[in-house]
């Protein structure tokens, strides 16, 4: 189900040549506290624009958490966790190629990859002389700067519970006051990647994570089932 972003105007966000993380905190923070979110999402930006995969990115990783969450039940059929954790997988594959399509769009932007072979399962990266190669790309960044958006909405919710007593409320609030500074320090480190990129001092590649136990030709288990048909 979607909605008109155009009722809450500070869902628009402009396409850069860059992002700011500090964008890409506010969005994660604006969508989370949208109703109904992550079951309903905003119109539908183009498939090419960097913030649709961004926010691609982040519903998929909300989905999860709340999969992992009813995973963990205990007075549940066993039929119902094997359905989240079915649907865990599909939201995992998901939210990981979200991740690759923002190195692919970032990457093009940089011109440190071609359009053509982007989407290729080895798309080259051109290494500026003298660069040095980033082992963390920047959508993995994002990827964990949405994560961390989660735990600190989650923890928050801790602070605020009237069910529980002052001592939980006041371990919950020294939790978050750590998360909030592992998230900012986490962003400053994207800034400084994506500064130090178009500036040609760092580098980073497209990593395709090839997660095999999804591909029907390529888990073992899988083959054996399909051989035995």
């Amino acid at each position: 189900m979607e909605f008109d972003s155009a009722s809450d105007p500070k869902m628009t966000l402009a396409p850069l040549a860059l992002p700011a993380a500090a964008d890409v905190l506010a969005l994660h923070d604006r969508l989370l506290a949208l109703p109904g979110w992550p079951d309903r999402v905003p119109a539908e930006t183009p498939a090419s624009d960097f913030w649709h995969w961004v926010q691609t990115n982040h519903r998929r990783n909300s989905q999860l958490w709340a999969e992992e969450d009813l995973a963990r039940r205990t007075t549940v059929a066993a039929e119902d966790i094997a359905a989240n954790k079915r649907a865990i997988d599909g939201h995992n594959q998901a939210r990981n190629d979200a991740t690759e399509r923002i190195d692919e769009i970032l990457l093009i932007t940089l011109g440190l990859v071609d359009a053509e072979s982007a989407r290729t399962d080895a798309p080259v990266s051109r290494v500026p002389a003298g660069a040095r190669l980033n082992s963390e790309t920047a959508g993995s960044m994002i990827d964990r700067l949405s994560i961390m958006a989660l735990k600190v909405h989650a923890m928050r919710a801790q602070t605020e519970r009237r069910d529980v007593d002052d001592a939980h409320r006041a371990a919950s609030r020294v939790k978050l006051e750590r998360l909030l500074q592992q998230r900012s320090d986490l962003a400053g480190c994207l800034d400084e990647l994506l500064r130090d990129a178009a500036a040609g001092r760092a580098v980073f590649k497209v990593y395709r994570q090839f997660k095999m136990y999804n591909d029907p030709r390529l888990n073992p288990e899988l083959v054996k089932e399909a051989q035995a048909r």
